[in-house]
């Protein structure tokens, strides 16, 4: 009985990620200013982390654990230096 309950939960968690990450891609591409943009990609890397670790649990494989783990820290650089960029006009000084 649990492991059928885990089953649909990790269904349901896995396509309400894909709806968010829908969500996500449409404000990235019609947001009014680039802080909005940035704001939605730094949303979009974590709803793209949570899948893969939503994905590693149903499979019972560690390889999408590393994966979310580099998404995590990848994505964090991206948006720190975005945010960087928009606030200075230029990254490196």
């Amino acid at each position: 009985m649990s492991a059928l309950i885990l089953w649909w939960t990790l269904w349901i968690v896995q396509a309400a990620l894909v709806l968010a990450m829908c969500c996500c891609v449409y404000r990235m591409a019609r947001g009014p200013r680039a802080q909005d943009r940035i704001l939605a990609l730094d949303a979009l890397y974590v709803c793209a982390m949570l899948e893969l670790l939503a994905f590693g649990v149903r499979t019972g494989t560690t390889i999408y654990f590393e994966a979310a783990l580099v998404i995590g820290m990848l994505g964090f650089v991206a948006t720190v230096s975005l945010a960087k960029f928009l606030m200075r006009g230029e990254v490196i000084e």
